[in-house]
């Protein structure tokens, strides 16, 4: 009677095991938007990448195969994991709050997303919304060229690289349009399509930034490489 009281005991804390470790891993599994899934994190996730142009479905908040691939072509993009699935890392770069997020990465962000809309007001405020996020665009190819800082406050504060900061436009505070292009083009949105320089064909005269090979005009900015 003894070992078999003994067995029973054993098998009851095996399987109490077996359940709580299935639970735990399932509970984990649930907080990843992948295929299947079905809410209003993917309801936000497709609302951005149909925004920024990576997807084409609708916004159904279904994470379906169109979703997939336009996950995967954001992640190949950014330099992330190209698994189609939205975990932590895809969530942070699509700036969608995930519980794996710290205080210090939002206050980083927070300070990002000030600075570089200061910029862009500074630089392109009344221009199409669209040429106001290629300008923020602008300064994260720079921070990823190795020819310019690795940092968005060094290329911004570069000597010589932006008017704004050069007569002081840089101090005066963003509108909301701005502050909301800033996002766009920390999450990975380029209007510009990989432009490190762009200039106004109205006003420029150097000789050099006329012989760079023009990627696309909006407003009145010429993006170019």
């Amino acid at each position: 009677m003894n070992n078999k009281r003994k067995f029973k005991i054993f098998f009851i804390i095996i399987i109490l095991i077996l359940t709580v470790a299935i639970y735990f891993n399932t509970k984990s599994i649930e907080t990843l938007s992948k295929y299947g899934s079905r809410g209003n994190e993917v309801t936000q996730i497709q609302t951005k990448l149909k925004r920024w142009g990576y997807y084409n479905g609708s916004v159904d908040g279904i994470y379906g195969s169109k979703t997939v691939e336009a996950v995967k072509y954001f992640q190949r993009k950014n330099g992330l994991t190209v698994d189609g699935i939205a975990g932590p890392a895809t969530l942070k770069a699509m700036g969608i709050n995930s519980s794996s997020g710290t205080s210090n990465s939002s206050t980083s962000n927070s300070s990002n997303v000030n600075l570089l809309s200061r910029l862009i007001y500074g630089e392109a405020r009344g221009e199409p919304y669209s040429g106001q996020v290629a300008v923020g665009a602008v300064v994260m190819n720079r921070v990823k060229s190795s020819s310019f800082p690795n940092t968005i406050s060094g290329v911004i504060y570069q000597s010589g690289a932006f008017d704004a900061v050069s007569d002081g436009q840089i101090n005066l505070n963003p509108d909301s349009t701005a502050k909301k292009a800033a996002q766009d083009a920390l999450n990975g949105w380029d209007p510009s399509y990989g432009a490190i320089y762009y200039f106004n064909p109205s006003t420029a005269t150097n000789k050099w930034i006329w012989s760079r090979p023009a990627t696309v005009t909006i407003g009145r900015h010429r993006f170019c490489k």
